[in-house]
């Protein structure tokens, strides 16, 4: 902001984005993109732990669940973002090399669930756990987990959403904005270049549903996978709307005039409703639970459980 805007006491009417992502101790760079997504999984770790010996399981597991997951999980966000964005990366005057710096952002939430999901089914085998319970035990913690997560994007001023006017609109700077972008449409007196906060939008949509699953959960003592699929169902709402937002990759990753996400979420949030209504048909109250975590029914359950209704 200029001094001379100062002195006539008006206000930037956007929120800034930070001058720097990386700081550096000697050699070693710390990157706050990695430090949302480790601060994530740490709360998702606790969350979860919480909820998972609150239904019957013993305490440490998700932590040692987690320590195979997480890396299948980043593996498969990775993954999912260069299928998705491939021209990113490959093509001519591209570097293949990208593909593999993670640091600089691009992990696919969609990715990271299949691949936290195949990592997790491994530590369930390996544990004697079974995989339904816990992913019901774990869904609100990932909701939490995206949510900080979220925010690395704002420190790569990635992700942001159409140009915007309004007082919440976020700064991007130049080089942050797609080529071929029309600044001199959306933007005909200059810089600031302000566009929607859709890293924002999401962390605060995921905070809320993470609410809702959680109270709902409790209400209703959902189990069998049901509350991993409430969480599906949930996300992809806020997903799709807040996806038909995003103005990056708009050229090739169209179909039919929606996003390649959004069609994703329409999918799989159809998917995890249809899952949901077969799962609650099957298994009607009072009996709505697994009567076991663990695989092998002689395997001791935590040596004190929460009891059901008073459990996160």
């Amino acid at each position: 902001m200029s001094a001379q805007l100062i002195a006539q006491g008006l206000v930037a009417q956007f929120i800034p984005s930070p001058s720097q992502g990386v700081w550096h101790i000697g050699p070693v760079p710390i990157r706050a993109y990695a430090l949302c997504i480790i601060t994530g999984v740490i709360a998702a770790v606790w969350l979860g732990e919480k909820r998972w010996i609150a239904r019957g399981g013993v305490q440490g597991q998700v932590g040692d669940v987690a320590l195979i997951a997480v890396p299948f999980g980043l593996v498969g966000a990775r993954a999912y973002h260069v299928a998705t964005d491939h021209d990113l990366y490959f093509g001519a005057g591209k570097n293949a090399w990208g593909a593999l710096e993670i640091w600089h952002g691009g992990l696919g939430i969609w990715g990271a669930v299949a691949g936290g999901i195949v990592g997790g089914a491994i530590a369930c085998r390996k544990y004697g756990i079974r995989i339904r319970p816990l992913l019901d035990a774990l869904a609100p913690s990932l909701l939490l987990a995206q949510a900080i997560g979220r925010w690395g994007n704002y420190f790569n001023q990635e992700l942001f959403g159409r140009a915007t006017t309004k007082p919440w609109g976020l700064k991007i700077d130049r080089a942050h904005i797609p080529e071929g972008y029309d600044l001199a449409k959306h933007f005909p007196h200059g810089p600031p270049y302000t566009f929607n906060p859709t890293f924002l939008y999401e962390s605060i949509w995921d905070l809320g549903a993470m609410g809702v699953v959680l109270w709902l959960d409790r209400k209703l003592r959902l189990g069998f996978g049901r509350t991993f699929a409430l969480y599906v169902m949930i996300y992809c709402i806020g997903r799709g709307w807040i996806e038909h937002l995003r103005i990056d990759t708009v050229e090739y990753n169209n179909i039919l005039g929606l996003r390649l996400n959004v069609w994703t979420s329409i999918l799989l949030g159809t998917g995890a409703l249809v899952y949901f209504v077969i799962a609650g048909r099957r298994h009607p109250a009072p009996d709505t639970r697994e009567t076991s975590v663990f695989l092998d029914p002689h395997q001791p359950e935590a040596d004190e459980p929460v009891e059901p209704d008073t459990a996160l």
